[in-house]
């Protein structure tokens, strides 16, 4: 148990700090964060209202896409994932500007901050504890659909994208890398990280005896 959660943990904290890169390179925030800004720039609220409310409702889609009870046990990654992104945003970047930094270093940020994510995503996943609504739709969509998780993860952000570009939320670069190359970086670092993760499990070497 401890290593389960010793990784799902670290997974948490790698994929916000690739958000983290993502923001602060400032060339287009995210699929999901341009939507939660443009819903409160249309509403009001602030952008961390908008996160949990429709965290909240996603939980009832992901229910219904897979004909299950929700999981309300989601609500426990929302927390953790609200402190670990302060961490980084906060603590961290909280002091750093990087909207007048070269052309260049915002685009490597940016693209740094597109892998770093999907390595953190592909992390958390394996475990199997409960994941955020957001995380979770998007192997929903794979599951209901029979999609790889490149094209559930691609067909999500290019629902949220548009929508966010609709309402006049940030649409730009950051979201448009999100939209082509998230998904393909979770299906990469996921088939990387799977077998490590049951290679340097404290239980390996018992199930391979009693497999053998």
């Amino acid at each position: 148990m401890t290593y389960r959660v010793t990784v799902y943990l670290l997974g948490m904290f790698v994929n916000f700090f690739g958000v983290a890169l993502i923001i602060n390179a400032t060339l287009g925030a995210g699929f999901w964060t341009s939507f939660f800004i443009g819903m409160s720039d249309l509403f009001g609220l602030t952008v961390g209202t908008w996160y949990a409310i429709f965290q909240f409702l996603i939980i009832f889609v992901n229910g219904w896409l897979i004909k299950q009870a929700p999981e309300f046990r989601a609500v426990i990654p929302v927390i953790l994932e609200g402190f670990i992104l302060d961490f980084w945003l906060e603590v961290v970047f909280g002091h750093l500007d990087f909207s007048t930094a070269p052309f260049l270093l915002q685009v490597v940020m940016l693209i740094s901050g597109v892998l770093i994510t999907g390595l953190g995503v592909a992390i958390y996943i394996i475990p199997e504890f409960p994941r955020a609504p957001v995380d979770q739709l998007f192997l929903t969509v794979s599951r209901r659909f029979n999609l790889s998780l490149r094209m559930g993860q691609t067909v999500v952000a290019v629902i949220m994208a548009t929508s966010a570009f609709l309402i006049g939320g940030p649409v730009g670069l950051g979201t448009l890398a999100g939209i082509l190359f998230l998904g393909p970086a979770i299906q990469f670092w996921y088939m990387k990280t799977y077998p490590m993760y049951y290679r340097f499990h404290p239980n390996y070497q018992d199930e391979v005896e009693l497999i053998s």
